[in-house]
């Protein structure tokens, strides 16, 4: 991509924002959680700009209907590709509030932000997930902590999963909270399956610098992203949150390793569009 062809688009990204950005924050203080339509536009934008195409697999949950989903962490492209195909918020490390555009971004998405370095933050950000999850909500946590290379799983962590038993104390009448497992995988590439090198160059993890690892991302081409909903885990108030977690992480796995063999994006016959409830499909976006 040539110097000029980024430019256009970054101004484009630009001006999308600045578009979805103030309405957005003025919907947000009026109608609050019912304010979900720019996140996923200014999402779309992106993809389509920067020549990103998603495609899910899998039974996600119903639109109103809450749900964890556990998620594993590739890239910070992970957000913007699951945040372009429903409404949703995220759970991130407190830093990021601080960072220039993307703090402001992160806000607007109503991400829930935890300080690693607080004793006590995790019940605290566990309130205000299970707050989230017994208002119908979808809460997104990238559960191995941080980002990998892109060519292993890390262990799933289960601390902040307890979120689901504060949603269950929440609402007195709900029997069980949504355990939704996440995969997502980066297949191809201009077309062609990714290989192990190449994986380093789409993930972004340890101490790379966002900046560089951004050249290196827009350089590269066209790349394709693969989501697959596993398959639901009930959690009721009698839940081993760790024996959850560790289910999660398997059928995670298990969805990778099929993603890896090019069975995770193979033509699956519950896949459902993008975004059904918002009715947009645009063609970055697709069903499996």
């Amino acid at each position: 991509m040539s110097r000029l062809g980024i430019a256009w688009r970054v101004a484009a990204l630009a001006l999308a924002f600045a578009v979805l950005g103030p309405p957005h924050w003025i919907a947000l203080r009026l109608l609050g959680r019912r304010a979900t339509l720019a996140p996923i536009l200014f999402h779309r934008v992106f993809l389509w700009l920067f020549g990103v195409r998603v495609t899910q697999s899998g039974t996600p949950p119903a639109p109103g209907e809450a749900a964890l989903v556990l998620a594993n962490h590739v890239s910070w492209l992970d957000i913007i590709a699951v945040g372009s195909l429903r409404p949703l918020s995220f759970v991130a490390k407190s830093e990021i509030a601080g960072w220039p555009l993307i703090g402001v971004l992160a806000g607007l998405q109503r991400t829930i932000y935890i300080d690693r370095q607080r004793r006590g933050a995790t019940a605290s950000v566990s309130t205000a997930m299970g707050h989230r999850l017994a208002e119908g909500e979808l809460v997104v946590l990238f559960a191995e902590g941080t980002t990998g290379d892109g060519t292993r799983l890390l262990p799933f962590r289960s601390s902040l999963v307890g979120a689901a038993r504060a949603a269950l104390q929440a609402e007195a009448g709900r029997g069980r909270v949504r355990l939704q497992p996440l995969a997502i995988a980066y297949p191809r590439r201009n077309g062609l399956p990714v290989t192990r090198a190449e994986r380093a160059e789409i993930a972004w993890y340890g101490d790379m610098e966002l900046v560089p690892h951004l050249a290196t991302f827009v350089q590269g081409g066209p790349i394709d992203v693969h989501v697959v909903w596993g398959a639901p885990i009930p959690f009721e108030a009698t839940t081993d949150r760790k024996v959850a977690t560790a289910a999660a992480e398997a059928e995670v796995r298990a969805a990778l390793r099929g993603a890896g063999t090019g069975a995770g994006t193979a033509p699956a016959p519950d896949a459902r569009p993008a975004a059904p409830e918002i009715g947009l499909q645009g063609p970055e976006i697709a069903p499996v």
